[in-house]
């Protein structure tokens, strides 16, 4: 597994494999359309720069920080053109992220190149709404994808989180070995993390405090 296929994995195997239901559903009321959060908190990141302050900087199983420049797509600051970017019809994802109500993002990685490797992503929404609906399709659509046991509100994690256990190595899907993801709604925030190693069980206990970890680290929900 190359750096640059789990980055972009993460995001087109989700974005691109929903846009045909989500698109037939632009028009339509759904939980997303609520409006922005009232009374912003100012604390909130009105950037991408500021939100990557807010990144966890160490993960619990000691992996050394990939630098952003070197991954493909680079990590670090993300916008809607980015991630529009890494579909091949970059109009209709946009379409699809401003339907969330996407403002921007970060990404940070860790790892040497191959496995194993821990992921953070953490994307800023217009409305708790948005990021709830963000988070949901994500979770659905990756245990789809990647084929894994689909957990909701896991022991150890706050409720409204999901996890993803991935028993054995995928390569069609970018998994070289076991992998367990999770998502969490925070507030106007999705965080996503994920992890690849020798085993499931250090895999969870990876993503659980890295989980823990970033959402300490984000402004109250």
């Amino acid at each position: 597994m190359t750096p640059g296929r789990w980055s972009g994995s993460n995001r087109v195997a989700v974005l691109v494999v929903v846009l045909p239901s989500l698109l037939s559903l632009l028009g339509c009321a759904r939980a997303v359309d609520g409006l922005p959060v009232p009374g912003r908190l100012t604390a909130v990141p009105q950037s991408a720069e500021e939100l990557g302050a807010l990144i966890v900087t160490k993960v619990p199983s000691g992996l050394s920080r990939m630098p952003d420049e070197e991954l493909e797509p680079p990590a670090g600051a993300k916008r809607i053109d980015d991630i529009a970017g890494y579909s091949d019809d970059p109009a209709r994802e946009r379409a699809v992220l401003e339907h969330y109500g996407y403002r921007f993002g970060w990404e940070r990685f860790w790892g040497t190149g191959t496995w194993p490797m821990t992921s953070v992503f953490v994307d800023e929404f217009e409305s708790r709404a948005g990021a709830g609906t963000y988070v949901d399709d994500l979770a659905r659509n990756d245990a789809d994808y990647y084929d894994g046991v689909l957990r909701e509100s896991p022991p150890g994690l706050p409720g409204g989180c999901r996890t993803l256990t991935v028993e054995k190595a995928e390569p069609k899907a970018g998994l070289d070995g076991p992998a367990v993801f999770a998502w969490c709604r925070h507030g106007v925030f999705s965080v996503a993390v994920s992890a690849v190693t020798d085993s499931v069980d250090v895999a969870e206990k990876e993503v659980s405090g890295v989980v823990l970890d970033q959402l300490d680290r984000l402004p109250p929900g």
